[in-house]
């Protein structure tokens, strides 16, 4: 926790569908010591920015759950984050959670509860309708992080590593292998498509197996196209890195998708994970959405 009111204060604003896992992360930021308020309507924003300056450094780290159940509040978002980037020194950021229509219906039907936009209807007339008036937030928000795939464990880890760096100069740089036939993450920054390579699925050998695998690693690797769009693609991101940093953004999420996500992207991801990170401003993750989807 800041004190003697040098540091300054952090804001975070979970926001996103209900049912993408709003509760999970501000819990997860709880236990990283932040004061966390939940449904807090969007107009006190500013008051509640001012108590924060007041208290001398006692309140530096707070998060915020503002979500549609204070949807008669909730055009005045935009208002109150401005005033309080003109009136206070106080740096906030906005976090998403989002999911697929599909996962988030079966999530309603698991936990038997009524879509708060829908409560006579289906859950997918109530998602519908909320995606449309969340779509303008969502192009606000510092961080997009889809929770379809994340187990609340994940999440939780996920949101922990995001924010127990408190060293604003570093990047995230998070490396996600996906295969284009489960979907493509909707939290990338950057998407990446390498079905152009030769493929290992075709090989018998080497079908059963993942690009971690040293045998396809080295078949996806072997080829001159392969050299040649890694050299492009590594100069780019080394590129683009830094200056996202300098830029204030605090994390990147590349995705290196193929058709099923099992060889070829993996073994990119693998070597981009290798290849990113040598500094001391960039902390690197690699993960494997899809490569073990196929496996009983």
């Amino acid at each position: 926790m800041e004190s003697g009111g040098t540091a300054k204060a952090k804001l975070v604003i979970i926001t996103g569908m209900s049912g993408a896992g709003k509760t999970i992360a501000v819990q997860s930021l709880e236990d990283l010591g932040y004061f966390c308020v939940d449904n807090l309507p969007p107009v006190l924003i500013p008051k509640f920015a001012e108590l924060i300056e007041q208290s001398n450094g006692k309140i530096g780290k707070v998060a915020l759950v503002i979500d549609l159940r204070g949807r008669e509040f909730f055009t005045a978002l935009s208002e109150s984050l401005s005033y309080v980037k003109e009136h206070y020194t106080i740096s906030y950021e906005i976090i998403f959670l989002d999911a697929t229509d599909s996962v988030l219906v079966q999530r309603y039907k698991e936990s038997r509860r009524m879509h708060p936009l829908a409560p006579e209807g289906l859950p997918l007339e109530g998602i519908g309708l909320e995606r449309r008036m969340l779509e303008d937030l969502k192009g606000w928000a510092t961080q997009v992080i889809d929770t379809s795939s994340l187990k609340p464990s994940q999440l939780k880890e996920r949101i922990k590593s995001r924010f127990t760096n408190s060293d604003l100069s570093t990047i995230s740089v998070n490396v996600i292998s996906f295969g284009f036939k489960y979907g493509v993450p909707i939290d990338a920054d950057l998407i990446f498509d390498v079905r152009f390579l030769p493929n290992p699925h075709y090989v018998d050998h080497l079908r059963p197996n993942t690009g971690q695998d040293p045998e396809v690693y080295e078949y996806v690797m072997k080829w001159p196209e392969t050299q040649a769009f890694l050299a492009k693609l590594l100069d780019m991101l080394q590129f683009l890195i830094p200056l996202y940093r300098k830029e204030g953004k605090s994390q990147v999420v590349i995705g290196i998708g193929c058709t099923g996500g099992k060889h070829r992207s993996v073994a990119i991801a693998e070597y981009l994970g290798r290849m990113l990170g040598s500094s001391d401003t960039e902390i690197v993750r690699v993960s494997h959405r899809d490569a073990d989807r196929d496996r009983s």
